[in-house]
């Protein structure tokens, strides 16, 4: 049994002031892999009260010094790498080659990409050739509280973590009460590099004790915070009390536009995009548009791709996926399955119950719901499980309007070899992102979506801008 039951405090790994401990458990098995304890609001207050005292000297540091720091942080990240890896796919049960080249490497990534936007980043500028004598300045926001999911840990950390210090910005990091343990191998790479004392603190919790504790803290000037949309409500809430800044990067219920002449494998790979991950990603592809001219053929095609998924024991090498989280993201998978059944939409593929062999463990069957429309609750609700629902329709314009008749707006997709149909849609769809014909999405382009999947951008200068503050000064010479 893993223990990690102390928090990081002030440059010191320090006992829970009233120990409350929790089992973490591993989904692959439902057995307990390590034990944490949750933070009390006395707990955060000195996490707090350390931040901000750090922020006295880390905010007015050189953007050369954090450079230091970061550069040391990236140099100790790589060697941990497979342990990081492991921790992911023992708390959350990722796959272990997914685990390490996506979930390890997208931090890595992000860290790397961070270091380089604040090289060039310029913190005091004049305002332009008319007005010399005035300076725009670029300071750190102050003490930031970030809280992180469980579903792409590593990724979120690093999404927060890296432009709060590269910022000047002190901090402290609640990651998820179920998937904690790479979050902890995180601060023991901070506590390694040698970062400042109070510049960094971790406190385990869960939101509705730590995460509300932090978020409501009087100390904290802004709140970043990853995961459901009900969450970033309540948080906003405790914001508004005394205008902390907030970056909210919440759910999501993407549509995948499939018009007749997309290439030969739009198909399988927005399955594949939806699956991913057990289907635990809030940019999935969860909703299929397919134009009608195709639709009975690419319902033929996903029955046989879903039908052949694997999904398996996420130490094994391979492309399946592994299970989702716990009990209860299992149970919940399960109920919109059948409300799925229930509504009418034509089960093609999977269904309830775990898949053939697999009982222990929180696994799902890859689902292919077909004759959904947009109504439907599986339509419109945010699943976080590996069900795609497959929409027909006739007309541009009606693909439009049924991809942006949600409350989300975070990632939509569009699969066709029309340059000027691409660039005329992706104009219209009300997302903070939109990917075309598997591109991708750049590691430091700007995330984060419209209406109810949140506000602000992760990554890239945007996310750097995300913890800073602007100050305009006139007479400066």
């Amino acid at each position: 049994m893993i223990d990690k039951k102390n928090f990081y405090i002030n440059g010191l790994w320090v006992a829970p002031k009233n120990q409350k401990d929790i089992q973490v458990i591993n989904p692959a098995n439902e057995k307990s892999c390590a034990v944490i304890s949750l933070g009390t609001k006395e707990d955060i207050h000195d996490a707090v009260t350390a931040a901000k005292e750090a922020f006295k000297f880390w905010g007015f540091t050189s953007k050369e010094e954090r450079i230091v720091h970061l550069e040391k942080l990236y140099e100790l990240y790589k060697k941990r790498w497979n342990d990081i890896a492991e921790a992911i796919t023992l708390e959350m049960g990722a796959p272990k080659d997914f685990s390490s080249k996506l979930q390890t490497g997208t931090g890595a990534s992000h860290i790397k990409s961070f270091i380089r936007y604040l090289k060039e980043f310029e913190f005091e500028k004049a305002l332009g050739d008319h007005a010399k004598n005035q300076r725009i300045l670029y300071e750190p926001k102050g003490v930031c509280a970030l809280i992180t999911p469980w579903n792409w840990p590593m990724n979120q950390v690093c999404l927060k973590v890296i432009p709060a210090l590269a910022a000047g910005c002190t901090m402290v990091l609640k990651p998820s009460e179920l998937a904690p343990l790479s979050a902890i191998i995180i601060a023991e790479l901070i506590d390694e590099a040698k970062f400042p004392k109070g510049v960094f603190n971790l406190v385990n919790g869960d939101g509705a004790t730590t995460g509300d504790a932090l978020t409501s803290h009087p100390d904290v000037n802004m709140i970043s915070f990853t995961g459901s949309t009900r969450a970033g409500a309540l948080i906003s809430e405790n914001a508004a009390k005394d205008f902390k800044r907030v970056s909210l990067e919440l759910g999501g219920k993407g549509a995948n536009i499939i018009f007749k002449d997309a290439d030969s494998e739009a198909i399988e790979r927005g399955a594949l995009r939806c699956f991913r991950n057990s289907g635990q990603s809030c940019n999935a592809p969860t909703r299929m548009l397919v134009e009608k001219t195709m639709y009975d053929e690419a319902i033929e095609r996903l029955k046989k791709y879903a039908n052949e998924f694997q999904v398996g024991d996420p130490n094994k090498e391979g492309d399946h996926i592994g299970p989702v989280i716990s009990e209860a993201q299992f149970n919940k998978i399960q109920g919109l399955i059948q409300k799925g059944i229930d509504e009418g939409a034509k089960l093609v593929a999977g269904g309830p119950g775990k898949p053939e062999g697999l009982t222990d463990g929180y696994y799902v069957k890859p689902t292919v719901f077909a004759n959904v429309n947009n109504n439907m609750e599986i339509a419109r609700t945010e699943i976080f499980g590996p069900v795609l629902s497959v929409i027909p329709f006739e007309t541009e314009d009606e693909a439009i309007q049924i991809a942006n008749d949600t409350d989300y707006g975070l990632t939509n997709y569009i699969q066709t070899q029309d340059v000027e149909k691409v660039q005329r849609v992706a104009r219209k769809l009300r997302s903070g992102m939109v990917d075309v014909n598997g591109a991708g999405i750049a590691v430091d382009a700007p995330f984060g979506g419209y209406k109810h999947s949140g506000i602000g951008r992760e990554a890239g200068k945007e996310g750097l801008i995300e913890f800073l503050e602007v100050k305009s000064v006139g007479g400066w010479n």
